[in-house]
């Protein structure tokens, strides 16, 4: 994947954002949180994002996986500084949405990520609940 567009990186557009403490057990040799680390933390900020909007426990007996990731890593994290991640739903379809985020620290966007996500029943893809439809509006990257 490309540098992102411009207008991906402006914080003002994502609706959601968490604070994630940085760990020293998170840096690598040169001193810097490790890729996979800052991976992880782009996932508890999925995870709370999910959970502050309502659409981590879907009913309908469906749930969520992620069937794309791409992670551009655009600066170095440094420890012990925290991190802030910002998320937005960029785009909705029949049966899966794409989530945007960013990962910020001391005003340094440290990383883009755009993810897939398909909802998924007992006999695979299924269509997104008409509640999460309804919801996600104020979740949506803002223009």
């Amino acid at each position: 994947m490309p540098k992102p567009d411009s207008a991906l990186l402006d914080l003002a557009r994502y609706p959601f954002s968490a604070t994630i403490e940085s760990r020293f057990g998170d840096m690598d040799i040169n001193r810097h949180i490790n890729n996979v680390a800052l991976a992880a933390y782009l996932e508890d900020a999925r995870v709370r994002f999910y959970e502050q909007t309502g659409f981590g426990g879907w009913s309908d007996g469906l749930a969520t996986m992620i069937v794309s990731l791409a992670v551009e890593y655009l600066s170095e994290g440094q420890y012990p500084d925290p991190f802030t991640v910002f998320c937005a739903i960029e785009d909705l379809g029949r049966s899966s949405h794409r989530l945007v985020q960013l990962i910020v620290q001391d005003g340094r966007i440290i990383a883009f990520a755009r993810s897939v996500l398909v909802a998924v029943g007992d006999n695979g893809p299924a269509t997104l609940p008409e509640h999460f439809l309804e919801n996600a509006k104020p979740w949506m990257l803002q223009v």
